[in-house]
Order: structure tokens, then sequence, then C-alpha cells
């Protein structure tokens, strides 16, 4: 059995029936939040309880998901979820801060975070009786779900903007994936798909339309605080770009907090680019959202116009956190910081960190703060990227009179 009680609208309230197949609020149209019964979770599971399970992926948080156990029994999936959480002392005593955690999400199958909003959609769409899977995306949706769906043996048809990384593009042919390259920009981009979804019916992946995308995205903060034995950090720093990944980091700390295995919630530091922040210059300027030029490296995170801005700045606000924008200079800076102490992100992975570093040095969080930093995505994902951050290799002749003399010039 699960849990759930039904759908209720951020926008305007109403509240709906949970269907497997559920999108968007029947009476306005907006975004909706799937509602659980906490009471019957809390007496169904304990924190201990759940230390001694031996599951060890996201579905570990059966009583805090949207699915029947019987269905993710039964579908071949990946090994999604369980990601690594470092505790990085030296990182911490750089950027002066009292202690720093490091989530490292790009361990997961096609190598971020976006694989358990995939897993949850490849599991609803089982629910729904449909195995045809298709979403929009700048790149890391896309190749989670073409990788998530190929593991079900459920067909895809997947819409990227043409700047999206040939490394994600790459993913989404090997996985098999029916890949349509956008000639426009990602706004184009889910137009398109929007209308083709509905059209032939296809199961939905998109974030914003797709309610229990946001519950896959969630257990990484499920996990977060059973890694920190549910003691919750001061602040967790992410990147942002259409919403839904802090909007569900938000929505999994506020369902441990309601059935009583966190005491107290931590503070978001929402992170963008200089080069497409609608979201935080939203917030900062307490302004409706309005669009941007998407005009950054991390293209994971470059959306002008997200689909999911409600809940992400609810989470901003509700948290109390706070808002910072990076350049991408800053950015890849992260990127070669990140990898000295062997954590590789892609651009809009390492964003959260380079958002932590200026916040600190910005005077925005105390020196005392336990910090928990997302990295979204691997570096695998943007080689270019990653060569622009760590520089190319020292080139000499197969000489060791050539070496030698490097080397002593080292």
């Amino acid at each position: 059995m699960n849990y759930i009680t039904g759908a209720v609208c951020v926008k305007c309230g109403h509240e709906q029936e949970a269907a497997p197949n559920t999108t968007v609020c029947e009476k306005c149209g907006g975004i909706l939040d799937i509602k659980y019964d906490y009471k019957k979770i809390k007496a169904a599971l304990t924190p201990q309880q759940l230390k001694e399970r031996r599951e060890q992926t996201m579905w570990r948080y059966m009583e805090f998901l949207p699915v029947e156990p019987e269905i993710v029994a039964k579908v071949n999936k990946l090994r999604v979820g369980c990601s690594p959480l470092y505790k990085v002392d030296r990182l911490a005593d750089l950027l002066g801060i009292k202690a720093l955690y490091v989530k490292d999400d790009g361990i997961n199958p096609s190598a971020s975070l976006k694989d358990r909003a995939s897993a949850m959609a490849v599991m609803k769409a089982t629910e729904a009786g449909n195995n045809i899977i298709a979403c929009s995306s700048t790149g890391n949706a896309a190749s989670s779900l073409a990788g998530n769906a190929a593991a079900a043996g459920y067909k895809t048809y997947i819409f990227v903007p043409e700047r999206a990384p040939k490394g994600k593009v790459s993913q989404l042919m090997i996985f098999g994936a029916n890949v349509i390259s956008v000639q426009g920009n990602y706004e184009d981009t889910f137009k398109l798909s929007a209308q083709a979804i509905e059209r032939f019916g296809w199961y939905n992946r998109n974030a914003a339309i797709n309610p229990y995308l946001m519950e896959g995205k969630k257990t990484v903060a499920l996990e977060i605080a059973e890694q920190l034995d549910f003691k919750m950090p001061d602040y967790i720093a992410i990147s942002v770009g259409d919403g839904c990944t802090i909007g569900g980091l938000w929505k999994g700390l506020k369902d441990l907090y309601e059935t009583g295995f966190i005491d107290r919630l931590p503070k978001i530091i929402s992170v963008q680019s200089t080069g497409c922040c609608p979201i935080n210059r939203a917030v900062t300027e307490n302004k409706p959202l309005e669009p941007m030029e998407e005009n950054t490296i991390a293209d994971s995170i470059a959306v002008g116009v997200p689909r999911n801005p409600d809940k992400a700045m609810n989470a901003i606000r509700e948290s109390k956190g706070i808002c910072v924008n990076v350049t991408d200079e800053e950015i890849l800076a992260a990127m070669k910081l990140l990898g000295s102490f062997g954590i590789f992100g892609e651009p809009a992975g390492v964003t959260g960190t380079a958002g932590l570093k200026k916040a600190v040095e910005d005077g925005l969080i105390p020196k005392d703060s336990t910090v928990v930093s997302v990295v979204t995505g691997n570096g695998l994902k943007d080689t270019a990227n990653a060569i622009k951050a760590g520089g190319e290799p020292v080139k000499l002749a197969p000489d060791i009179n050539e070496f030698v003399k490097w080397i002593s010039n080292d």
C-alpha cells in the first residue's frame, strides 16, 4: 500500500484524486503537490527501522513515496539513489565554515540526480498502463529517462534543444531513445514536446506537468537526513533551473519534519547562473517571474522560462533561504575546486558549491554553519567545459631529458 491522500494545487489550493496519470490541477491548471497521511507513515516506520533496511536504492523510502510496492518489485530497474555524502573537512576549512558535506549524485546510473525523477516516472507509467514515455530536456532529464525506460523495456521520445551537449545526446542514442533535436531554445523544445505528448497520449515525464517527478527527486533529501543520522545541517546548497529539484529537496525535508524524523528544517541556498537566473531574480526583487535569456555554460540549469517556479520560490521563502547568482567563471572554478577533492561535477552540478563559496565570501551565511552542497551531475556529461576548467595536459616528446627539464621547472 502507499500513504497518498490526494493531490493539492500549489496555486489555488484545490484538492483532487492522485491517479497514476495525474498531471496539473483540474480547476486552474496549476502545479500539484502529492499529499500523504503523515500519521500513518509515522505509525508504519521509525528512523531505526529505516536504518535496518537492506535495500540500497531510493526505494528504501517506500512509505514516503507515491508507488505501490508490487509495481516497483516487478519492473526491471536501475540502481538509483543512495549516493555518497562526503564530509570534506579540508574544503570546509578552505571556505571558512564549520563543516561541509558534499552529496555526489553524479554516481547515479545516467550520472545525474534526475535519475530519481525518471525512475519514478517509469513506475507511474507502469501503473497507468503506458509503456511509451516522453519529455523535453536540456540533457540530464532526457538521458535519465532514456536509461531508466530502457531498463524497463519501454519506448521513449525525447525532445532536446539544439545546444544540448553531445555527451548527453550520445547517452540518449546509446539507450535507444527516439531523439528529436529541436532547432530552438528550451522553451521551443518544451512546447513541441507538450503538443506531441497530448496528440499521441504518451506518458508525460515533464517535471512541470507531472507532480510525481518531484516525489522521486525528494529522495535526495531523505538520504541526506538519514546519512546525517537525522541531525539537519544549517544550510543545503543546490543549483536551480526549472525549479523541480529545489522543490523536491524542500518537499522531502518537509515530509520528514511532518513525520517527526527531523526536528528542524535547514535553510536552502538557491544558486543560479548570472546569465539565467529568473527564479532568484523574482525572489530577491519580490516581483513576478519574468523570462530571461539562457546565457550560461551550465546547460542543465539554463532555463529562461522555468516550468516549476512556484515550488522553487516557496522552498526559498519558506526555508528563509538565500539566493546566490554565480558567473560562468565562478562555475568553472568550482569544477576545479571540487576536482581537487576527488569530486567531478558538470557545470550545473557544481553550481551549488560555487554559490556556497560566494555566499561565505559575501558574508551571507555565518562562519559556524554546517552545510550540505548537492552535486547534481557528473563532469563526464560535459567534457568540453571540464577541459576549460582543468586545462590541457603537458605535451612532451618521448625523451627523458625533456621530462627532467620540465619537472625541474614545475
